[in-house]
């Protein structure tokens, strides 16, 4: 079964639609091949279904004796309802989408914990787009920590493959996982507990991927076979899940309950608006984190036939902001982060962008629009405004610090940041030559720490805010938006 298309299974990240583009950095020996899935998932042929809501009409027979009777009656309610209150007409009178909880989690501030539309507009300030439809969602600035503006965004929700976020900020420094370079060859196990319906990059079993490789699978075509593979190199699935866990609460994102490491719709498995900006902001400060997240194609290894050189084929990242496939505007100053869907969780996206020298952060989960790629059209609308509103908004909350950051201790290497080289500029060791998506940019900032840009002292370390971070040179240059 396929995770776009099998109504019952829960069904992950979306692949399949996307075309294949060159490589960033194309060698000769790597060509565009078609790439095989695992022997598992060889054989299954799914007919394709829509995922587009349908909504059934029922049409009554009406007798002619009654039309004149009814007509009367029906003119006399009309008549009501056009002098009652005009508040009546715009309320949404549906019972079928599901409501917030009315008592939710106030970490960042109480405002973040109240239902609804949370924005403190001041002077100038543009008013928030129209047609905003998603369930929840929240735009923050990175830097500062700021929340700008909000709706219901400790509303517990299936994440589906956002959650790959905290997968990868809690076990990518794992020295399990050291280098980058290390190949390991896949058993069958790696791959024994996989999904119904998941998504797929293509690892085969016996054959030998880099932790590289692994983690482009991840990103760019949120493999669950690739996450389930660097979950056994990191110790097995039960281990990787309390392990993310731990480090959600360490981060306070206290709204997620981890059960599967890839997203996959699982019973009780949240997550909230609020909690995957959190995972986004700590993965975005670590090097290989951005790097991968904001790489929009790349080769993949893929079938090793006897005494011929291995073939590869190309992957392209779902996330439509970056790549500006399938008719979505690739969004100016786009470095990342992750996209995701099921069928239980819709669709999912939070993402990370730079214009001007400000950095926001913003997530979307589950817009009820029928619109193709609402998620990316609203995520779009909302850093929009989020740039248009800086300065002129007082902010409704905050992003917490890591719990550390008031203890002194932490969860261990998922929680650390990247520790800055000690170079007095340029693009010396410890810096990455700065790329943006958009041609734009030399680089983007981000709140290593807590409000404001401090130094804080964390267990005799320092917990250094760099208020710039660069980008990798895999992000491909995109027209601007």
């Amino acid at each position: 079964m396929n995770q776009l298309h099998t109504p019952k299974a829960s069904r992950n990240q979306e692949t399949g639609r996307l075309s294949f583009m060159e490589s960033v950095s194309p060698s000769r020996s790597c060509r565009l091949a078609r790439g095989g899935l695992s022997r598992r998932y060889a054989r299954r042929v799914i007919p394709p279904v829509s995922i587009f809501r349908s909504t059934a009409c029922t049409f009554s027979t009406v007798p002619a004796l009654k039309k004149t009777a009814l007509s009367v009656t029906s003119a006399a309610l009309l008549s009501v309802f056009l002098v009652g209150p005009a508040s009546a007409v715009s309320q949404d009178t549906t019972d079928d989408e599901p409501k917030p909880p009315t008592g939710m989690s106030q970490v960042g501030g109480a405002q973040l914990g109240r239902s609804g539309t949370q924005v403190n507009l001041g002077a100038g300030a543009p008013v928030l787009p129209k047609n905003l439809t998603g369930r929840s969602w929240m735009v923050s600035d990175a830097e500062t920590g700021d929340v700008l503006a909000s709706h219901n965004p400790h509303w517990r929700l299936p994440p589906a493959s956002t959650l790959k976020m905290l997968f990868a900020d809690t076990v990518m420094q794992a020295p399990a996982l050291q280098p980058k370079t290390r190949e390991y060859t896949v058993q069958d196990a790696d791959l024994a507990d996989l999904g119904e319906g998941s998504s797929l990059v293509g690892v085969k079993e016996d054959l030998p991927y880099t932790v590289h490789d692994l983690w482009l699978g991840v990103f760019l075509r949120s493999g669950n076979d690739a996450v389930h593979v660097l979950a056994s190199m990191y110790g097995g699935v039960p281990k990787t899940v309390t392990d993310m866990q731990a480090h959600a609460e360490e981060l306070q994102a206290l709204d997620t309950t981890v059960v599967s490491p890839d997203g996959y719709d699982a019973p009780n498995q949240v997550s909230s608006a609020y909690d995957l900006t959190l995972f986004a902001r700590s993965g975005m400060q670590k090097a290989d984190f951005r790097e991968y997240c904001a790489t929009a194609t790349a080769q993949f290894p893929g079938e090793q036939k006897k005494g011929k050189e291995r073939e590869s084929f190309g992957i392209q990242n779902t996330n439509r902001l970056l790549t500006g496939a399938d008719g979505v505007t690739a969004y100016k100053g786009i470095a990342g982060v992750k996209n995701g869907y099921t069928t239980h969780a819709g669709n999912t996206f939070t993402g990370v962008a730079e214009r001007n020298g400000k950095v926001l952060l913003v997530t979307v989960m589950n817009p009820s629009s029928d619109e193709t790629h609402a998620v990316y059209k609203e995520a779009a609308s909302l850093l929009d405004w989020g740039f248009a509103a800086g300065g002129k908004v007082t902010p409704v909350g905050e992003l917490v610090p890591p719990r550390s950051a008031d203890t002194g201790t932490g969860t261990g290497k998922g929680a650390q940041a990247d520790k800055p080289a000690a170079n007095k500029g340029g693009n010396g060791p410890g810096t990455t030559k700065a790329a943006a998506a958009t041609g734009g940019s030399g680089g983007v900032g981000v709140a290593l720490g807590i409000a404001g840009g401090a130094l804080v002292l964390v267990a005799g370390a320092a917990f250094l805010v760099n208020r710039r971070w660069p980008l990798p040179d895999l992000v491909r240059r995109l027209p601007r938006r």
